[in-house]
């Protein structure tokens, strides 16, 4: 299932570092699509995972997350137009 999960985090002393980690644990699960959202294709476990790992990192007084299913026919849900063409997550990968 394809989840989308943006956030905010407070640009304070110690927000600093609750931003680097919420960045660094989306990298893990998914692609960076804007500067705080990220695509994350996952399944039920995975999701499960990844939403706990977050919640336990950020201060819900001065931080937000959304999570936004887009489900397993996602392709149909999602249009992009502009820069930075989309890299398919379910495609091929060449390194």
């Amino acid at each position: 299932m394809m989840m989308l999960v943006s956030y905010d985090v407070a640009k304070d002393e110690k927000g600093e570092k609750r931003l680097r980690h919420v960045a660094k644990i989306l990298e893990d699960y998914g692609q960076r699509v804007q500067y705080s959202v990220f695509e994350c294709l996952v399944d039920p476990a995975q999701w499960v995972e990844l939403k706990t790992k977050l919640l336990k990192e950020i201060n819900p007084e001065y931080d937000s997350l959304r999570f936004y299913s887009l489900g397993a026919n996602w392709q149909r849900k999602v249009e992009h137009i502009g820069q930075k063409e989309p890299i398919n997550p379910q495609g091929v990968l060449i390194l």
